[in-house]
């Protein structure tokens, strides 16, 4: 029997709702406040997934301060995550621009023949005609339209129109000989590459539209390293989201400040659960910094 939609409750009642749930609430005017400024549902629905049974009552010592941690915590991490995405997505983009233009021209791209799928290649085609129109009215649209013969873009402007997801797919649609060529530059093979670069525009889209990062299961997971798999490390989590930007962004200055930035982020919420995110139990920041050879050497 399906049920019926509920009444809609004011935010004092939703506070009231909460209470009858066995939810604490230590300062009810904090409480209200934050209510108003970010959905019940939103709040309550995904970030105190876990901390009940369903349809039963909050397991005892459940605070809204906790899941307000919760919610404060994702959002911080997802900040900190966005601008490591943004860096693989723009080395992509170059690399692919670069590669590709030299091999089959600025324009190679247009062409079916330079790629495994003619189908999967169309709907690329269809999809950047919509980029283009939305775009429509930038300045280098409308200059490679207005001033140059054909009016089409060349390939190393029409990536920049592309979306992660768009420049994964067609990344995946490209001939293997190719895929081993952009592999080679990552020191990486191309089936991991490709499963890496899905799963990271699917992260980054959760990113983009504020999604839940926290005890979130991926619906599209990378291919890992026998060296994590092996030490249970788990494509569902988000911890193996940290293991492909590793192999993708340089092991450098930067990257140990963005470990340590995590590190400071799960210390500042004690509210939060690493084994909801797949974070190892022990040596979480020396996999994450070690290149995988010497994994064994360190005792991990």
């Amino acid at each position: 029997m399906l049920k019926k939609h509920q009444p809609p409750f004011s935010v004092e009642q939703q506070l009231f709702n909460l209470e009858d749930l066995g939810l604490i609430i230590e300062n009810r005017e904090e409480a209200k406040k934050f209510l108003n400024d970010v959905s019940y549902f939103r709040l309550i629905k995904a970030y105190g997934f876990g901390l009940k049974e369903k349809n039963h009552k909050y397991h005892t010592g459940v605070s809204f301060d906790q899941i307000k941690g919760l919610y404060i915590f994702n959002a911080k991490l997802r900040h900190l995550l966005f601008a490591e995405l943004e860096k693989v997505e723009v080395n992509l983009r170059c690399r692919l621009a670069n590669y590709l233009s030299c091999k089959y021209g600025v324009f190679g791209y247009k062409d079916s023949s330079n790629f495994k799928d003619e189908a999967r290649h169309k709907k690329f085609l269809a999809d950047l005609e919509v980029e283009i129109e939305r775009n429509k009215k930038s300045a280098f649209v409308k200059n490679f339209r207005e001033n140059y013969e054909g009016g089409d873009l060349p390939f190393y402007a029409v990536v920049e129109l592309c979306s992660f997801g768009m420049l994964s797919k067609f990344f995946k649609n490209m001939k293997n000989e190719d895929k081993k060529a952009i592999g080679k530059q990552y020191g990486i093979a191309f089936p991991y590459l490709e499963s890496w670069f899905e799963h990271l525009s699917y992260v980054r889209n959760a990113c983009a539209h504020y999604g839940r990062l926290y005890n979130n299961s991926s619906t599209i997971t990378p291919i890992l390293f026998k060296q994590y798999t092996s030490r249970k490390i788990s494509s569902l989590r988000l911890y193996a989201t940290l293991v492909c930007l590793k192999h993708l962004l340089p092991n450098d200055s930067h990257w140990n400040k963005f470990l340590v930035s995590i590190q400071l982020l799960l210390e500042q919420y004690s509210c939060v659960n690493t084994d909801l995110m797949g974070f190892p139990k022990e040596n979480w920041i020396l996999y994450l910094s070690l290149p995988v050879s010497e994994f064994e050497k360190h005792g991990i």
